[in-house]
Protein backbone atom coordinates (compact mmCIF):
# COMPACT_ATOMS: atom_id res chain seq x y z
CA UNK A 1 0.00 0.00 0.00
CA UNK A 2 0.66 3.51 -0.91
CA UNK A 3 -0.91 5.64 1.96
CA UNK A 4 -0.18 9.23 2.05
CA UNK A 5 1.79 9.94 5.50
CA UNK A 6 -0.34 11.45 8.14
CA UNK A 7 2.32 13.45 9.79
CA UNK A 8 4.07 15.26 6.82
CA UNK A 9 2.92 18.70 7.02
CA UNK A 10 2.35 19.40 2.72
CA UNK A 11 0.74 16.32 1.26
CA UNK A 12 0.74 17.97 -1.95
CA UNK A 13 3.59 17.97 -4.20
CA UNK A 14 5.20 21.61 -4.76
CA UNK A 15 2.04 23.06 -2.64
CA UNK A 16 2.50 24.59 0.76
CA UNK A 17 -1.26 26.27 1.36
CA UNK A 18 -2.73 23.02 2.16
CA UNK A 19 -1.25 21.33 5.30
CA UNK A 20 -2.20 18.25 7.30
CA UNK A 21 -3.00 20.41 10.43
CA UNK A 22 -1.65 18.21 13.07
CA UNK A 23 1.67 18.75 12.13
CA UNK A 24 1.62 22.79 11.98
CA UNK A 25 -0.07 23.68 15.03
CA UNK A 26 2.29 24.68 18.19
CA UNK A 27 -0.45 25.44 20.77
CA UNK A 28 -0.52 22.77 23.54
CA UNK A 29 -4.34 23.64 23.89
CA UNK A 30 -5.21 23.05 20.13
CA UNK A 31 -5.65 19.45 19.52
CA UNK A 32 -5.97 18.25 16.00
CA UNK A 33 -6.85 14.21 14.55
CA UNK A 34 -5.12 12.78 11.69
CA UNK A 35 -5.64 13.53 8.17
CA UNK A 36 -7.53 17.34 9.23
CA UNK A 37 -6.41 19.54 6.68
CA UNK A 38 -6.52 22.96 6.12
CA UNK A 39 -6.34 25.10 2.96
CA UNK A 40 -5.16 29.04 3.23
CA UNK A 41 -4.94 31.43 0.31
CA UNK A 42 -1.91 32.87 1.79
CA UNK A 43 0.10 30.84 4.40
CA UNK A 44 -1.27 27.65 6.58
CA UNK A 45 0.45 29.41 9.42
CA UNK A 46 -2.64 32.08 9.40
CA UNK A 47 -4.53 28.81 10.92
CA UNK A 48 -3.43 29.60 14.54
CA UNK A 49 -3.74 33.16 13.78
CA UNK A 50 -7.48 33.18 13.56
CA UNK A 51 -7.49 30.92 16.65
CA UNK A 52 -8.99 34.43 18.57
CA UNK A 53 -8.77 35.54 22.31
CA UNK A 54 -7.38 32.12 23.50
CA UNK A 55 -5.59 32.98 26.44
CA UNK A 56 -3.04 30.27 28.13
CA UNK A 57 -4.91 31.39 31.29
CA UNK A 58 -8.69 30.69 30.40
CA UNK A 59 -7.34 27.09 29.30
CA UNK A 60 -10.06 26.01 27.16
CA UNK A 61 -9.39 23.92 24.25
CA UNK A 62 -10.14 23.87 20.58
CA UNK A 63 -10.54 19.97 19.82
CA UNK A 64 -10.64 19.23 16.39
CA UNK A 65 -11.09 15.34 15.08
CA UNK A 66 -9.79 13.73 11.85
CA UNK A 67 -10.22 13.95 8.19
CA UNK A 68 -11.71 17.37 8.60
CA UNK A 69 -11.78 20.15 6.03
CA UNK A 70 -10.79 23.40 6.85
CA UNK A 71 -10.95 26.44 4.57
CA UNK A 72 -8.99 29.49 4.41
CA UNK A 73 -10.17 32.08 6.80
CA UNK A 74 -12.09 29.99 8.87
CA UNK A 75 -12.08 31.87 12.55
CA UNK A 76 -12.57 30.33 15.94
CA UNK A 77 -13.57 32.74 18.73
CA UNK A 78 -12.40 31.51 22.01
CA UNK A 79 -13.61 31.98 25.51
CA UNK A 80 -10.98 34.64 26.21
CA UNK A 81 -13.48 37.41 24.25
CA UNK A 82 -16.61 36.93 26.66
CA UNK A 83 -17.39 39.97 28.46
CA UNK A 84 -19.66 39.92 31.68
CA UNK A 85 -23.39 40.07 30.42
CA UNK A 86 -25.51 40.14 33.93
CA UNK A 87 -23.59 43.02 35.66
CA UNK A 88 -24.45 46.85 34.94
CA UNK A 89 -21.47 47.31 32.79
CA UNK A 90 -19.49 44.26 30.27
CA UNK A 91 -16.65 46.55 30.82
CA UNK A 92 -13.25 44.67 31.69
CA UNK A 93 -11.89 46.88 34.40
CA UNK A 94 -10.03 44.54 36.06
CA UNK A 95 -7.53 43.75 32.82
CA UNK A 96 -6.46 47.22 33.24
CA UNK A 97 -4.90 46.97 36.75
CA UNK A 98 -3.75 49.59 38.99
CA UNK A 99 -7.09 50.86 41.21
CA UNK A 100 -9.34 48.65 39.07
CA UNK A 101 -7.57 45.55 39.54
CA UNK A 102 -9.69 43.66 41.98
CA UNK A 103 -12.71 44.59 40.16
CA UNK A 104 -13.67 41.20 39.28
CA UNK A 105 -12.73 39.50 43.03
CA UNK A 106 -14.53 36.34 43.80
CA UNK A 107 -16.07 36.93 39.91
CA UNK A 108 -15.56 34.95 37.20
CA UNK A 109 -15.62 35.92 33.41
CA UNK A 110 -18.46 33.90 31.51
CA UNK A 111 -16.57 30.35 29.83
CA UNK A 112 -18.76 28.22 27.28
CA UNK A 113 -16.16 25.30 27.77
CA UNK A 114 -14.03 23.66 25.18
CA UNK A 115 -14.64 24.28 20.97
CA UNK A 116 -15.28 20.74 19.70
CA UNK A 117 -15.13 19.78 15.98
CA UNK A 118 -16.29 16.19 15.01
CA UNK A 119 -14.27 14.19 12.88
CA UNK A 120 -15.32 14.59 8.66
CA UNK A 121 -16.42 17.68 9.56
CA UNK A 122 -16.38 20.41 6.63
CA UNK A 123 -16.00 24.14 7.47
CA UNK A 124 -16.54 26.51 4.53
CA UNK A 125 -14.79 29.71 3.60
CA UNK A 126 -14.40 32.45 6.21
CA UNK A 127 -16.67 30.70 8.51
CA UNK A 128 -16.61 32.12 12.10
CA UNK A 129 -17.37 29.35 14.91
CA UNK A 130 -17.99 31.13 18.39
CA UNK A 131 -16.65 29.47 21.80
CA UNK A 132 -18.24 26.29 23.33
CA UNK A 133 -19.63 25.84 19.94
CA UNK A 134 -20.16 21.32 19.16
CA UNK A 135 -20.12 20.23 16.10
CA UNK A 136 -21.11 16.96 15.47
CA UNK A 137 -19.04 14.32 13.10
CA UNK A 138 -20.23 14.52 9.45
CA UNK A 139 -21.51 18.15 9.38
CA UNK A 140 -21.34 21.13 6.63
CA UNK A 141 -20.55 24.53 7.63
CA UNK A 142 -21.24 26.88 4.85
CA UNK A 143 -19.12 29.97 3.77
CA UNK A 144 -19.58 32.81 6.04
CA UNK A 145 -21.64 30.74 8.77
CA UNK A 146 -21.61 32.62 11.81
CA UNK A 147 -21.53 29.14 14.39
CA UNK A 148 -22.89 30.29 17.47
CA UNK A 149 -24.67 27.26 18.83
CA UNK A 150 -24.39 23.16 18.53
CA UNK A 151 -24.46 21.66 14.86
CA UNK A 152 -25.92 18.11 14.70
CA UNK A 153 -23.64 15.26 13.50
CA UNK A 154 -24.67 15.24 8.98
CA UNK A 155 -26.44 18.39 9.02
CA UNK A 156 -26.02 21.12 6.64
CA UNK A 157 -25.67 24.51 8.31
CA UNK A 158 -25.70 28.01 6.85
CA UNK A 159 -26.19 32.25 7.30
CA UNK A 160 -26.19 34.27 10.18
CA UNK A 161 -26.60 33.18 12.72
CA UNK A 162 -26.40 29.43 11.44
CA UNK A 163 -29.39 27.51 11.23
CA UNK A 164 -29.77 24.27 10.26
CA UNK A 165 -30.15 23.90 6.12
CA UNK A 166 -31.15 20.27 5.63
CA UNK A 167 -29.49 16.79 6.75
CA UNK A 168 -27.34 15.57 4.78
CA UNK A 169 -28.63 11.84 5.29
CA UNK A 170 -32.01 10.27 6.78
CA UNK A 171 -31.82 9.81 10.37
CA UNK A 172 -31.70 6.24 10.09
CA UNK A 173 -28.65 6.17 8.04
CA UNK A 174 -26.85 8.63 10.43
CA UNK A 175 -27.50 6.48 13.20
CA UNK A 176 -25.45 3.64 11.14
CA UNK A 177 -23.05 6.20 10.10
CA UNK A 178 -22.69 7.30 13.71
CA UNK A 179 -22.02 3.82 14.52
CA UNK A 180 -19.55 2.95 12.02
CA UNK A 181 -17.44 5.91 12.60
CA UNK A 182 -15.28 5.02 9.46
CA UNK A 183 -12.88 7.66 10.88
CA UNK A 184 -11.74 5.03 13.58
CA UNK A 185 -10.33 2.28 11.48
CA UNK A 186 -7.38 1.64 10.89
CA UNK A 187 -5.82 3.73 7.78
CA UNK A 188 -5.22 0.13 5.87
CA UNK A 189 -8.89 -0.30 6.14
CA UNK A 190 -9.81 3.25 5.14
CA UNK A 191 -7.82 2.66 2.23
CA UNK A 192 -8.88 -0.74 1.21
CA UNK A 193 -12.66 0.88 1.21
CA UNK A 194 -12.02 4.49 -0.44
CA UNK A 195 -14.13 3.91 -2.96
CA UNK A 196 -17.28 2.65 -0.95
CA UNK A 197 -16.83 5.93 1.22
CA UNK A 198 -16.72 8.31 -1.71
CA UNK A 199 -19.80 6.29 -2.79
CA UNK A 200 -23.93 6.82 -1.43
CA UNK A 201 -24.22 3.30 -0.39
CA UNK A 202 -24.15 2.94 3.14
CA UNK A 203 -25.60 -0.83 3.01
CA UNK A 204 -22.22 -1.65 1.16
CA UNK A 205 -20.30 0.18 3.78
CA UNK A 206 -21.73 -1.93 6.41
CA UNK A 207 -20.91 -5.24 4.42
Amino acid sequence: MNIPDKDIKFPLENYDRLCFLKNIITNPNIEVGDYTYYDDFEEVANFEKNVKYHFNFIGDKLIIGKFCMIASNVTFIMNGANHLTEAITSYPFAIFGKDWKDAMHEKKYPTKGDTIIGNDVWIGYNATIMSGVKIGDGAIIAANANVVKDVAAYSIVGGNPAKELKKRFSEEKIKTLLELKWWNWSIEKITKNVHLLTGNSILKIKK
